[in-house]
C-alpha cells in the first residue's frame, strides 16, 4: 500500500529521464520547483500528475483517490487510493482507465509504517541520490451534479515489494523507469500492462521519521528528515 508520499524540489533527474520528458514536451522539473513543496501528500488532497490524452501529455493537479465515472459521489475515492497490479484490467473501477487513462505520479519518496497498532513507526523511502520517482497510476474524470465542474482523480498502482520496500511492507508503489514512461502513457493495454510486472525496484534507502507525518494536517521538511539517534 502507499498511503502517503512527498513531492518536493529541487527535482533531480537522470539524463534519460530529461530526454523522455523533452520528447513529451513536459517541463516537469519547473512544474515541481515552482509549486509549493509537499512533504505529506494524503488521500483526497490534490497533487501533480502526468496524464495523457491521445498523443499529448500534460501535467496538472488531480485529487488522490480515483472516483469512477459511474460513481454516485466522491466518497468512493477514499477506498481507491491504490490499485493492485494483479487483475487490474478486470476490476470494474479500473477497467476503463486501464485502456485510455493511465498516468504517472511524480514523487520524491513515500512513507510506510511498521510495528504494532498504536505504536507504529513511520519510515520514509526514497532514492539515495534524490532523483525523482515515477509511480504508475490511473486517472478518471468524474462529473457530479449537472453544471458542476468535472473532477479529475487518480490512483497509485501497487505491486510486490522489492528488496528494500519489502523490509517495511508487503506492497509498494510500482515505480517505472524512464524507458517505460511513454509506453505506460500511450501504448495499448497489451503493451502497457506487462510493464507493471517487469518494473524493477530502483536503488532506495529508508529511515525512521517523525510520527507527526501520521496527521495530514502536518506538512513540512522535518517530516522527511531522519529521527536523530535512530538512523
Amino acid at each position: 500500500m502507499c498511503g502517503r508520499y512527498a513531492t518536493y524540489g529541487p527535482a533531480s533527474m537522470s539524463r534519460e529521464a530529461r530526454d523522455v520528458l523533452e520528447r513529451l514536451e513536459l517541463d516537469l522539473s519547473s512544474e515541481i520547483n515552482q509549486r509549493e513543496d509537499r512533504f505529506n501528500i494524503a488521500p483526497t488532497q490534490r497533487a501533480l500528475v502526468v496524464t495523457a490524452s491521445e498523443a499529448r501529455a500534460e501535467v496538472g493537479l488531480c485529487r488522490w483517490g480515483l472516483v469512477p465515472s459511474w460513481a454516485r459521489d466522491v466518497a468512493i475515492g477514499t477506498k481507491m487510493i491504490n490499485a493492485r497490479r494483479e487483475g487490474l484490467a478486470d476490476k470494474p473501477a479500473f477497467r476503463a482507465a486501464v485502456k485510455k487513462r493511465r498516468c504517472l505520479v511524480p514523487a520524491s519518496g513515500y512513507f510506510e509504517w511498521q510495528g504494532e497498532k498504536g505504536a507504529k513507526q513511520p519510515f520514509f523511502i526514497k532514492p539515495p541520490d534524490g532523483r525523482l520517482l515515477m509511480f504508475a497510476g490511473l486517472w478518471e474524470t468524474w462529473r457530479g451534479a449537472e453544471g458542476a465542474e468535472p473532477l479529475r482523480t487518480y490512483t497509485i498502482i501497487t505491486g510486490e515489494p522489492g528488496k528494500v520496500g519489502g523490509d517495511i511492507h508487503d506492497r509498494q508503489p510500482v515505480i517505472l523507469a524512464p524507458d517505460a514512461w511513454e509506453d505506460w502513457l500511450f501504448a495499448p493495454p497489451d503493451v502497457a500492462l506487462p510493464l507493471l510486472a517487469a518494473a524493477n525496484e530502483p536503488e532506495l534507502v529508508y529511515y525512521p521519521v517523525p510520527k507527526a507525518v501520521g496527521s495530514p494536517r502536518n506538512d513540512g521538511p522535518e517530516l522527511v528528515e531522519p529521527i536523530a539517534g535512530l538512523f
